[in-house]
């Protein structure tokens, strides 16, 4: 006798309303929430949902021209002189004597038109490749916090043992498909041989694609050769597929800077994958209207990309958009708000209409795991699900407006990713889920606990939330009354205790521990303490 029909009362249908309700729910599918996820089971993420359009046609096309008007009359700062030089051969407009280069609208158009619309992001692990564009939906780890925190040691500065546990996390969960940046910045590991530490752990700890910084010529073109050395292939075949990402901040408004600028001819040029997003708050970095904050996120994002194909005719690229707005009464920055939501789904508007993969985030702004570090995420991954997000950053573990990463909030944004997972699968419709046996064999009045149909299909037939807790009142409160935050706890613990590092060969282990030991001897890369 299977455990579901062990737990049916022997008559449902004449019980007590609430008693049969309580009985249904003592055990519960809570009961269960440490289950490892199935292995493959969140991999390649598609939607095929009908995208959200906020903008009309004609709204979109006045974004559209008035960024380009932006371009032309306006122009960008470039503060590299190489890519000035670049943009000059290209044809733009260069001023003299001045950082300021403006743009012909042909020749951006012209530009943007050549950068692909889908590509693939490969990892050391063939099944952990990733797809860009078109209906495809891929989840990175939060990146880049300068702290951490988890509930036994509170808000910390961020090193290398819990830089290693986020690592492993996002290794440990397939809906988590690549690492970002670094989870949280290791300040114990000295700046000028971090990147080397950090890029080698990713190699070794998880077998999925990874992120380098434009911070400097020098950590790209270290990144660039780790994740060559983590697959075990030649450059020529590093160039034929891309391995490595790395995310382009323009200095809203209207400036891109020198690292950033060395980023994309380092990545593009050897036709790595460029990630270019403005970080325009409305009503600080940008104009106070969400409609005017996306004119200049429209302009900077396709200055950005069409420099990437300047680099590199055809290299692979993302329109990034991060527009959101500010408190006014303080100044910080505002996430999960209507005001992002809406800059999201125009984001991804404006990102079809150029053909171009669309970057966004899973954002909140919470300083702890409560109700509003949920509902900002849940808003989050709405707009981004229906405004046709590709390519999601930190979309596991963002806290406190992307200042701390944390451990209980990864695992509640797991639980969310996973959930937007299987709200995207498609509704089967196949005779046997119509289910018209099974309504004949029960007739009227009956139940379909006990019917062959339901006992076939009972341990999967339903999502099970990691954290979600379905007990009843009593059998809750017996238990000590467990919070989401206890719960998330508990489970990252376990997690990192089943944690297995992945396969990786003893001759690239051994080639990647050789080139790490020699870029430190040579002192890896200047700074300036």
């Amino acid at each position: 006798m299977s455990d579901i029909s062990k737990a049916l009362p022997e008559d449902t249908a004449t019980a007590e309303p609430a008693q049969a309700d309580r009985r249904r729910r003592a055990g519960g599918r809570g009961a269960d929430r440490s289950r490892k996820p199935s292995s493959g089971k969140y991999l390649n993420l598609v939607n095929n949902m009908p995208k959200t359009e906020l903008l009309s046609a004609d709204a979109l096309e006045d974004i559209h021209n008035a960024s380009l008007t932006i371009l032309e009359e306006i122009g960008m700062d470039i503060l590299l002189p190489e890519a000035r030089e670049r943009m000059k051969a290209a044809g733009a407009d260069v001023t003299p004597g001045t950082e300021r280069v403006r743009f012909d609208r042909g020749l951006i158009l012209e530009l943007v038109a050549s950068a692909p619309s889908t590509f693939t992001l490969h990892a050391r692990n063939p099944v952990r490749n990733v797809n860009i564009g078109a209906n495809n939906l891929v989840f990175a780890q939060i990146a880049s916090a300068p702290f951490v925190a988890d509930r036994d040691g509170g808000r910390r500065t961020g090193n290398q043992e819990d830089y290693r546990k986020l690592v492993k996390l996002a290794q440990s969960y397939d809906v988590v498909h690549l690492t970002g940046g670094y989870p949280v910045e290791p300040v114990d590991i000295h700046a000028s041989v971090r990147h080397l530490d950090c890029l080698s752990d990713l190699v070794k700890l998880t077998d999925k694609a990874f992120h380098c910084y434009s911070l400097g010529k020098q950590r790209n073109v270290d990144g660039i050769e780790i994740a060559r050395i983590g697959r075990g292939i030649s450059m020529e075949q590093m160039e034929q597929e891309p391995s490595l990402f790395t995310i382009i901040n323009s200095s809203s408004p209207l400036r891109l800077d020198g690292p950033m600028l060395q980023g994309i001819i380092e990545m593009s040029s050897r036709n790595q994958v460029v990630v270019i997003t403005p970080f325009t708050l409305a009503g600080a970095m940008a104009p106070v209207t969400i409609a005017g904050a996306l004119v200049q996120q429209n302009a900077e994002a396709l200055c950005g990309i069409a420099f990437t194909q300047m680099v590199r005719r055809g290299a692979p690229v993302m329109y990034g958009g991060f527009t959101s707005n500010v408190d006014m009464k303080t100044g910080a920055p505002a996430f999960g708000t209507p005001e992002y939501m809406k800059a999201v789904i125009a984001g991804g508007q404006l990102a079809r209409r150029y053909g171009v993969p669309y970057r966004t985030s899973n954002t909140n702004a919470a300083n702890t795991l409560d109700a509003q570090a949920a509902y900002e995420s849940a808003l989050s991954l709405w707009a981004l699900t229906q405004g046709g997000g590709n390519f999601i950053m930190h979309a596991a573990g963002w806290t406190e407006g992307g200042l701390t990463a944390s451990f209980e909030k990864f695992i509640l944004d797991v639980d969310l990713l996973q959930m937007v997972a299987e709200f995207l699968t498609p509704l089967d419709v196949s005779p046997d889920a119509l289910a018209l046996d099974a309504v004949r064999d029960v007739g009227p009045g009956g139940h379909f606990f006990g019917t062959p149909h339901t006992l076939a299909r009972y341990e999967n037939a339903f999502y099970s939330p990691i954290l979600s807790d379905w007990r009843n009142f009593e059998s809750w409160t017996e238990a000590g009354r467990p919070t989401t935050y206890d719960h998330a706890n508990r489970i990252y613990k376990e997690t990192l205790a089943r944690y297995e590092r992945p396969p990786l060969d003893p001759a690239v282990e051994e080639e990647l521990d050789a080139f790490v030991a020699r870029r430190k001897a040579e002192g890896g890369v200047a700074t300036d303490f």
